[in-house]
């Protein structure tokens, strides 16, 4: 994995961004072709959202996208151009979360952070929840002493990869996740909200569209169409131009 062979505090929120709900093996082809076009936070605040949405197709949830660059954006603007070495700095950037800030803590600079997500859950649960029925659902709150108790304070950096490893190791055979109150199983994509949302993202990166061009090319229903137009206008994916085409913002 290329990214656990840096330090650069950017390059590691890349590849937390994109790992987030997509698969490794899509991440590690994306990241690399990201990261030759947009190398640094000074160049992807500058870019335009449609370049960076280019970019960022295959990789589902667009709107991590625009949470990237917002990050870049006020890394340029409130930390003159300087990645923030703090955790509470680290959750206030757009998308960014305890367990990614605390990511970045312990992989670009070796600070020991309690993290909890989904492969750490499943190694603690495995270890210390086996016999929790699934009726009885496995809270945070429960976890979390158990990380803070067991992080290695001095290299908190291998302890963490070796912790993901084994979640994944595990997640293959039995997923202990299950057992957690915050786990949810993620819905079939296919002729779902979600593809139609970005289906119709896709068609307006390749050109401008009108709402009826995409009734045209999409076949959906005109108040599917229009929720997802709305959807997408307020967040900033997309807005219209003079001629009444949507476009990316």
């Amino acid at each position: 994995m290329p990214w656990r062979n840096t330090r650069d505090p950017y390059k590691i929120l890349v590849s937390e961004i994109m790992l987030q709900q997509t698969q490794v093996s899509r991440v590690e082809i994306k990241y690399k072709s990201f990261l030759k076009k947009f190398p640094n936070t000074k160049v992807l605040a500058k870019a335009k959202l449609s370049d960076v949405l280019h970019e960022w197709q295959g990789l589902g949830y667009n709107r991590r996208a625009i949470f990237l660059k917002q990050c870049a954006e006020k890394i340029e603007v409130d930390f003159n151009g300087k990645f923030p070495k703090d955790f509470k700095a680290l959750c206030s950037l757009p998308g960014i979360g305890p367990a990614t800030a605390g990511d970045i803590m312990a992989f670009a600079w070796n600070i020991p952070v309690p993290v909890i997500e989904t492969n750490i859950r499943s190694v603690f649960i495995h270890f210390f929840f086996q016999n929790r029925q699934h009726n009885d659902k496995v809270h945070d709150k429960e976890i979390m002493p158990l990380i803070k108790k067991t992080l290695d304070l001095k290299n908190p950096r291998e302890w963490y990869y070796a912790l993901f490893d084994y979640g994944a190791y595990l997640k293959k055979n039995s997923n202990p996740s299950q057992k957690s109150t915050h786990y949810v199983k993620q819905s079939t994509f296919a002729g779902s909200y979600r593809q139609k949302r970005a289906h119709i993202l896709r068609l307006i990166l390749q050109e401008p569209k009108t709402e009826t061009q995409i009734k045209k090319n999409t076949g959906y229903e005109p108040k599917t169409i229009l929720e997802i137009l709305s959807h997408l206008t307020k967040e900033g994916f997309i807005k219209k131009d003079k001629k009444g085409s949507y476009v990316i913002a």
